[in-house]
């Protein structure tokens, strides 16, 4: 689960303080699922890389699965990152590395002597299975997607962080990936949040915030 009280963050904008997170609570039960709203500039990714442990807030704390990040040694901080899932817009896949390596590539550096049981099942639901062998190139936009998909889901996490996954996709795709996304996230009871611009893809999570202006509404 995880608990954010009083959160607040700022970066430099040359001599001046730039405040881009006011005071945040919010509290996301165990295996529930939570769409983050907010125009460009509204502070959703920076919140989200709060809660992956990629940033260090100014005051406040985040706690996912009893974890309080600022507690956290930067090698414990390392090991956190290690088990969460992550799914980016711009699907991060590795050019020269088939879908199944790309697939296969967090967990083998988090798991190198064990095998990766639950890979065919996956590629299976997420329809990869005649894709296996092609390069990151070679396909589509929603297929490139739902590689991320499943590297994200094979590391076996307890949360997942997306940050506008659907952002490079038409509308008929990316309902297809939330979809399939919230789906496999609810019968492996894990947690998600997804950063989006779309209020129709809110209908698949069971909690919305909105935030602006650096606080949600």
């Amino acid at each position: 689960m995880i608990e954010v009280n009083d959160l607040c963050f700022s970066r430099n904008d040359g001599d001046n303080k730039l405040n881009i997170l006011n005071q945040l609570d919010l509290s996301v039960p165990a295996a529930q699922h939570l769409a983050l709203l907010g125009d460009s500039g509204s502070g959703k990714t920076t919140f989200l890389h709060l809660l992956a442990g990629l940033l260090q807030a100014d005051s406040g704390f985040v706690s996912v699965n009893n974890q309080e990040l600022s507690l956290l040694s930067e090698k414990e901080l390392t090991l956190y990152r290690r088990k969460i899932g992550l799914i980016f817009q711009h699907y991060q896949l590795l050019d020269c590395l088939t879908v199944k390596q790309n697939i296969l590539f967090q967990h083998k550096l988090n798991f190198p002597k064990k095998a990766a049981d639950e890979l065919d099942h996956l590629v299976n639901e997420l329809g990869l299975q005649n894709k296996l062998d092609s390069l990151p190139h070679q396909l589509s936009g929603g297929e490139q997607q739902r590689v991320g998909i499943a590297r994200a889901l094979l590391n076996k996490p307890q949360i997942i962080f997306a940050d506008e996954p659907t952002g490079n996709l038409d509308r008929k795709r990316s309902h297809q990936v939330v979809k399939l996304l919230t789906e496999l996230c609810s019968v492996r009871k894990i947690n998600l949040v997804m950063v989006t611009h779309s209020h129709q893809l809110t209908d698949y999570f069971d909690q919305v915030k909105v935030l602006r202006d650096g606080r949600f509404e």
